[in-house]
């Protein structure tokens, strides 16, 4: 299949290209300083048009009309040209990157609805099938900060450590991700619409400016705090991805607080109220860790490299449980409350061992009793 993105260059366009590109759809791509050529060329055999080109921070006001109808009015020209020489069967679904602002008596409000007025005239006049989106602030990857992306701006700003600017943090956004706007997009590639019809992209997320910045600000403070954001949240995941792609990648790699004795090393690497805790271990050959209990906590051992004996006793009882594991093996040991257990590196090598706890340490009551597993 064939698509026609305009303003490809942009937020929207670069996204959506890459995304039908990947699904195997031939993307033609026109954008600020295309020829009427180039437009042509793009709509010969499309099945799908998306129309995304525009303005929305002109110099002038006044800019505003002919910066958001001139490419549409291009685009009818292109349109018309391939119909004039046959080169579709019939005309592609024209799918219109409009804006809630639509809705509101602005510059930009007003050239957005003009241009939805426009595509329905078109519709009507040639028979194309339309459908008007009518999209709220849209976030993700590859947004231009200091634009008008308020995500965009925060996250650029606070992974890059400087400040931000919060006018009203009470004031509520509507946002939408930008791969939930291209899901929908998509869809109208084989789904031709009959006539003009109106889409919403979903889903909407509402949130405080006030929020949104003290949630980016936990992201960033994610690599010191170690608090996993809680990515079982719809908005939060997006939120968090979205932020991840604002790191220069020259600062994507930080290191942890590692915990050193005669034993070895150990580092977190992770905890949350609602999942627990994880940590790395690295043992020297011959070195016991553990041998000790919890009487709630529940833990998981997977050791990654080297050899390990880890044994069990219940602390009511004699008889001692030993697992040897090696990190070739991938498995995993569940270390249940009242067991008392210990880890041994019994290899030549250092021992490297990932740990998971259900519950964070907490360093006034650890829930951890010292028992030895083998008794004298």
């Amino acid at each position: 299949m064939k698509a026609l993105v305009t303003g490809a260059r942009g937020f929207i366009g670069t996204n959506l290209g890459v995304a039908l590109e990947r699904a195997g759809v031939e993307v033609a791509r026109v954008d600020v300083g295309s020829t009427p050529g180039e437009w042509a060329d793009g709509a010969r055999g499309a099945d799908a048009v998306f129309h995304l080109a525009g303005v929305n921070r002109p110099g002038d006001p006044s800019e505003f009309e002919a910066g958001n109808l001139g490419p549409l009015h291009a685009l009818f020209a292109a349109l018309d040209e391939a119909a004039a020489e046959g080169a579709a069967a019939n005309l592609p679904a024209i799918v219109l990157s409009s804006s809630v602002q639509a809705a509101e008596d602005n510059p930009y409000g007003r050239s957005k609805l003009a241009a939805e007025l426009a595509l329905e005239a078109y519709a009507r006049r040639t028979g194309a099938p339309a459908v008007i989106y009518r999209l709220p602030g849209v976030f993700g990857k590859w947004c231009r900060p200091d634009y008008n992306s308020v995500v965009a701006t925060f996250c650029h700003r606070v992974a890059r450590g400087l400040p931000i600017a919060i006018s009203d943090p009470a004031r509520i956004l509507r946002l939408v991700h930008v791969d939930d706007v291209i899901a929908g997009f998509a869809k109208h590639l084989e789904t031709r619409p009959q006539g003009v019809t109106r889409a919403a992209a979903e889903p909407v997320f509402e949130i405080s400016l006030g929020d949104l910045a003290a949630s980016i600000r936990a992201f960033r403070d994610s690599r010191t705090t170690l608090e996993a954001a809680d990515a079982s949240d719809p908005l939060t995941r997006r939120l968090l991805g979205t932020y991840a792609s604002y790191i220069p990648p020259e600062d994507l790699a930080y290191p942890l607080e590692q915990r050193i004795d005669a034993r070895g090393t150990l580092a977190e690497l992770l905890k949350s109220a609602r999942f627990g805790q994880i940590f790395v271990s690295r043992t020297k050959p011959g070195v016991t860790r553990g041998n000790h209990y919890h009487d709630v906590k529940v833990e998981k051992f997977c050791v990654l490299e080297g050899e390990a004996a880890i044994r069990f006793r219940s602390v009511t009882g004699s008889a001692v449980t030993e697992h040897r594991i090696a990190g070739t093996d991938l498995k995993v040991v569940d270390i249940p409350p009242g067991m008392t257990h210990s880890i041994e590196n019994v290899g030549g090598g250092d021992l490297v061992v990932l740990f998971w706890a259900s519950e964070i340490l907490d360093r006034d009551r650890p829930d951890t009793h010292a028992c030895e597993v083998i008794r004298e």
